[in-house]
């Protein structure tokens, strides 16, 4: 009997303990592939190898990035250069560190939503306490503002701000302003959406609500299940394309106005929360998607 040829091995970098990992894994083993979770830092470049890296089990099919881990500026630049490193070497990774980097920078991100012609809230990013002080007072008459951190996630960090009096020292901001129109929401409630995409699909989707004005779950806001119409649906795949990610989640709001806005993309999303309220196992769904463009790559370049 001729042995099957194996699956494909795809590396998740993940913590040990990422539960989205451990759940991914499982789908993919049952879809035929072979998952192994590791953490980047656990990676080298070495170029004693063919390869010029280092890999626990050696090269991977392709790549799925679920976390980059903390740590000094020395440290996370090499973990994205070997992203950069493994798709240059022919590896799927998803989401590449282009893609990462992109979204990881609220600045960059914003800046390529503005440039796809996204509707985005008008942002600001300055280097010094006294360049953001003007843009508040200038900007102030409009309506309040919102100072997030550069880096940062799960609605950690936020600040309103209404006058020059709330900005915080730059030794609090790491030196760097991010500034953003605040929007209040349609509707008499704190709430937005959380829309989940896969290689420009809407795949699931929830409405964050809460009684505070920052919706994340980490902070208290409340998922519900969320009918979604076109329109959010087809900002939510613009956003995912304007920032290069094979899957995110898109952070949007609709104002007053009834117009929705992109607030962010997350290119290392986790969806505990929009998992409770949607039918779709959104870690089979990313499993699958990986899996199968993996073998389609293969196919063409057997085929080649």
């Amino acid at each position: 009997m001729p042995r099957l040829p194996e699956g494909p091995r795809i590396v998740i970098f993940a913590e040990p303990r990422d539960g989205h990992a451990k759940t991914i894994s499982t789908h993919m083993r049952r879809l035929g592939a072979q998952p192994q979770t590791m953490r980047l830092q656990d990676c080298e470049f070495d170029t004693s190898q063919l390869s010029g890296l280092s890999i626990p089990g050696g090269m991977p099919d392709a790549v799925l990035v679920r976390t980059v881990s903390e740590g000094s500026f020395e440290a996370v630049t090499k973990r994205l250069g070997l992203l950069h490193a493994l798709r240059r070497s022919g590896v799927t990774v998803w989401n590449d560190a282009r893609t990462v980097e992109c979204c990881v920078d609220k600045s960059m991100t914003s800046f390529l939503l503005h440039q796809a012609a996204i509707a985005t809230p008008p942002t600001w990013t300055v280097e010094n306490r006294a360049d953001a002080a003007e843009i508040v007072k200038r900007e102030a008459e409009r309506g309040n503002l919102v100072l997030k951190p550069l880096f940062g996630s799960q609605g950690r960090g936020l600040k309103l701000i209404s006058g020059v009096e709330d900005l915080p020292d730059e030794q609090a901001v790491s030196g760097v302003y991010y500034l953003q129109r605040f929007v209040a929401a349609a509707g008499p409630q704190f709430h937005d959406y959380r829309v989940f995409v896969i290689n420009g699909r809407l795949v699931a989707a929830m409405r964050r609500a809460s009684s505070h004005w920052i919706t994340n779950v980490k902070q208290g806001g409340k998922p519900c299940a969320a009918i979604i119409d076109a329109e959010l649906g087809s900002i939510a795949g613009r956003a995912a394309e304007a920032v290069g990610a094979n899957f995110c989640g898109v952070d949007i709001i609709r104002n007053a106005d009834g117009e929705y806005l992109v607030l962010e993309v997350n290119s290392m999303p986790a969806w505990a929360g929009l998992q409770k309220v949607t039918p779709v196992n959104i870690a089979r769904e990313i499993a699958a998607a990986l899996v199968a463009h993996v073998r389609s790559q293969g196919a063409l370049k057997a085929a080649g």
